[in-house]
């Protein structure tokens, strides 16, 4: 049986398995075992030096910036807005099939924008171009995650979850944990409050699962069994990530008006070249801006990365 069939076999105990007290201790250990399988999902196959990954992009620039979104939802058309950088953009599907860079130039900064190939449910595990896709995202400063206002918002979920089976975290800091292995004297468990989630037992099952038997750890905050595991793999990481739906040209004003107010969200239309400029104390977007010279001025009215 391969990995990516442990891994779903696993996801589907865990779905039929109820929540409860009783079962806590069990599931710990089945999230421990998936976030294991996915690390060795990611690691290039024995004999291979992992060259040809991810897409060879030399860094410039004071940041680097990755464009992530389902296929044909206008990253190709927002990176030559922005930056002048020419990107293939059509009406179809996958036009973009490898990494087009692009520079925007800020106050003074010089911004690298990486416009990437779409990627599909399952990149995570392999499908389409998903790998390659992610190695260059884990190098980005930041992600801008271009999604279709159109569409259902749980394009922005899958999303989300492609790139949390892979260790990415969107805008979330990492658990206030101290882990530290040890050479002897087991396993050491503290914590300076009191904790819900995990208690000394269940920490215990999770570090066997890893076949950890000599460590120091110390909760300082109210810490799930997922933070757990993060901090045990300890290959997480940890970016800021702006929420970029294109195409408010073809939904209500209702509907853009809730897009805009949502967390680290910005409301464009690349086809009309329209952002949102100004938003209210409310969080609703009070006008929208129009561009008569889109690769200068449209960033301008929300930010370099709208």
């Amino acid at each position: 049986m391969g990995i990516v069939e442990r891994i779903k076999e696993i996801e589907a105990e865990m779905a039929r398995t109820q929540k409860n007290k009783a079962t806590e201790y069990h599931l710990g250990q089945l999230k421990a075992k998936i976030a294991k399988l996915r690390t060795q999902l990611l690691e290039p196959p024995k004999g291979s030096s992992g060259a040809g990954e991810g897409f060879e992009v030399t860094k410039f620039g004071h940041g680097r910036v990755a464009l992530i979104g389902f296929p044909s939802v206008g990253k190709s058309t927002l990176l030559t807005m922005l930056t002048g950088t020419h990107s293939e953009a059509a009406s179809y599907e996958f036009t973009t099939l490898t990494c087009i860079p692009g520079i925007i130039h800020y106050n003074d900064t010089k911004i690298q924008l990486l416009d990437l190939p779409g990627i599909i449910e399952g990149a995570s595990e392999g499908k389409g171009r998903g790998r390659q896709v992610i190695a260059v995202s884990k190098s980005a400063d930041i992600v801008l995650m271009v999604l279709d206002a159109s569409k259902s918002e749980g394009h922005r979920q899958i999303l989300t979850k492609e790139l949390e089976a892979v260790g990415l975290r969107l805008n979330k800091r990492p658990p206030q944990i101290y882990f530290k292995k040890k050479k002897t004297g087991g396993i050491s468990f503290n914590s300076t409050l009191h904790l819900t989630h995990v208690d000394e037992k269940l920490c215990y099952q999770i570090l066997h699962e890893y076949k950890i038997h000599n460590a120091e750890v110390l909760f300082r905050e109210d810490a799930t069994v997922d933070d757990l595991i993060d901090v045990i793999e300890g290959n997480r990481k940890y970016m800021k990530c702006i929420y970029v739906y294109n195409k408010i040209d073809v939904v209500g004003i209702d509907d853009v008006d809730r897009l805009a107010r949502q967390p680290n969200s910005v409301v464009i239309s690349c086809n009309m070249k329209i952002a949102c400029k100004n938003v209210g104390s409310d969080g609703s977007c009070q006008n929208l801006h129009k561009a008569s010279r889109p690769a200068t001025r449209l960033h301008r009215s929300c930010g370099p990365f709208c």
